[in-house]
């Protein structure tokens, strides 16, 4: 009889939206002059000021949370009857809503949070487990089994029917109408979709946002917004819980959505480099400039338009370590800033090619000396370039191995020796101002060990 009372409460609830049959329950509709505000919005700048964190300190009487018990908190009640002061199972007040009145010290120095629940104003209290209020209400631990409903109202009247980009490629379906049940989907990274419903989820992360992309498919995640009574520190958002937070999930259809249609196109897809570029990357919370060998693999994540220029920056992922790296390109040759004089390697077309490239084919050990702009013997003529780019000269020495020449940073050229079949026998530095060597004896005798494809039994990295 308590589970169909307790599920009956959940349909008549409009802070229980699901995934399938959803039933769109707003406060008030957004207006299209809101719309082309939030719009315009920065996430960050969105969260801001809109969801404010409020401290057990900062509660103000009138303040709504609803009761989502969690496992733990079936076994462990949180609130006592302020009548008969007996403790109230949890889930028999799932889906209760609390209503804030202020707390108070008893003579005993006990300290009781008081609540009255909305419609019965039946009144409850919580007992702080120790200290005074002053010593419990700066801790982000707040009261158990309480989701914030100033979230989950404001981003009603925020978010419904607002057009959204995903960040993430986890979310949710519910798989249970009167349940909590889910299961998990991967959806495609920046790809548009619209708010259908927004509802309560957990303790930790109370705001329900469902989505629906433009085949009709819905699925939502479980944000915190203001982190208000949440129990999570900032500190425990990072990686994998990074899409608990609504930036995380969501970004409002800004920068990516001025581009026109067919650069979109090239969101989520695979590129690799057809030439050393530079690109910037951050390191140590710094950004630095980096030269990007040959056919290193990408994905891009983000295109944003470069405001005042033709250019846009792309945010690249790389396909194996993952580092993020930006390059600012155009995507017609002839919008190059100076023109003729401009580098070359701006253009998007010149620069990358689709698909993750020839790298594929390249050994294991040349791969990563490609990766830290090492030569080392028995590299291809290709994975030589792939390395350190295209030389500035080639020549033959006096015994006529073709050698590569590199200018080097503080006036050192790098030159490197082919044998007949076109693999490195030896790279080797020498001051600008020396003339070039030939090829060491030592080095003569290896080029009858080599089996043809390049692989040395001794091989060494050159620098």
């Amino acid at each position: 009889m308590v589970l169909a009372v307790i599920t009956a409460m959940a349909q008549d609830n409009p802070y229980i939206v699901k995934t399938k049959g959803v039933k769109k329950t707003v406060a008030s509709a957004v207006t299209n002059s809101q719309q082309e505000n939030i719009e315009e919005e920065d996430s960050t700048d969105f969260m801001g000021k809109n969801f404010r964190y409020y401290s057990m300190c900062d509660w103000k009487v009138g303040m709504r949370f609803m009761v989502i018990p969690e496992k733990y908190d079936l076994l462990v009640n949180t609130f006592r009857d302020a009548v008969t002061d007996k403790e109230i199972s949890s889930g028999l007040l799932r889906h209760k809503i609390m209503v804030y009145r202020g707390y108070e010290t008893l003579p005993t120095g006990r300290v009781h949070v008081n609540f009255s629940s909305d419609g019965d104003y039946k009144r409850y209290y919580y007992e702080l487990p120790n200290g005074t209020f002053e010593d419990y209400c700066y801790s982000k631990m707040g009261v158990p089994t309480l989701a914030y409903l100033g979230d989950v109202d404001k981003a009603r009247e925020l978010l419904i029917d607002q057009p959204l980009l995903t960040r993430t490629q986890s979310f949710r379906v519910d798989t249970e109408y009167d349940g909590d049940g889910y299961r998990e989907v991967t959806v495609d990274k920046n790809m548009q979709v619209t708010v259908k419903a927004v509802g309560v989820g957990t303790r930790s992360y109370p705001v329900k946002i469902i989505v629906e992309d433009e085949n009709g498919n819905q699925f939502y995640q479980n944000v915190a917004m203001s982190k208000t009574n949440s129990g999570m520190r900032d500190d425990e958002f990072s990686l994998d819980k990074e899409k608990f937070l609504f930036e995380g999930s969501f970004e409002f259809m800004g920068a990516n959505m001025t581009v026109s249609a067919n650069i979109r196109e090239y969101l989520n897809k695979t590129v690799h480099t057809k030439y050393v570029t530079g690109m910037s990357s951050k390191g140590s919370g710094k950004l630095r400039e980096i030269r990007v060998p040959r056919f290193t693999g990408f994905i891009i994540d983000e295109i944003t338009p470069v405001q005042n220029s033709k250019y846009y920056t792309l945010t690249l992922r790389e396909t194996e370590s993952r580092r993020i790296y930006y390059k600012d390109v155009v995507f017609n040759e002839d919008d190059i800033a100076g023109g003729d004089n401009g580098e070359r390697d701006d253009f998007f077309g010149y620069t990358f090619g689709m698909g993750e490239g020839e790298a594929r084919s390249t050994s294991k050990e040349s791969r990563a000396a490609i990766r830290e702009g090492r030569v080392i013997q028995g590299m291809s003529k290709d994975e030589v370039e792939m390395a350190v780019g295209e030389p500035f000269d080639k020549t033959r020495d006096a015994e006529g191995n073709e050698v590569w020449m590199y200018a080097r940073s503080n006036d050192v050229i790098l030159d490197v020796w082919f044998n007949e079949k076109g693999f490195v026998i030896q790279a080797k530095a020498r001051r600008a101002t020396d003339a070039p060597t030939s090829l060491p004896k030592s080095n003569k005798k290896k080029i009858k060990k080599n089996d043809g494809g390049g692989n040395w039994q001794n091989g060494t990295p050159l620098q």
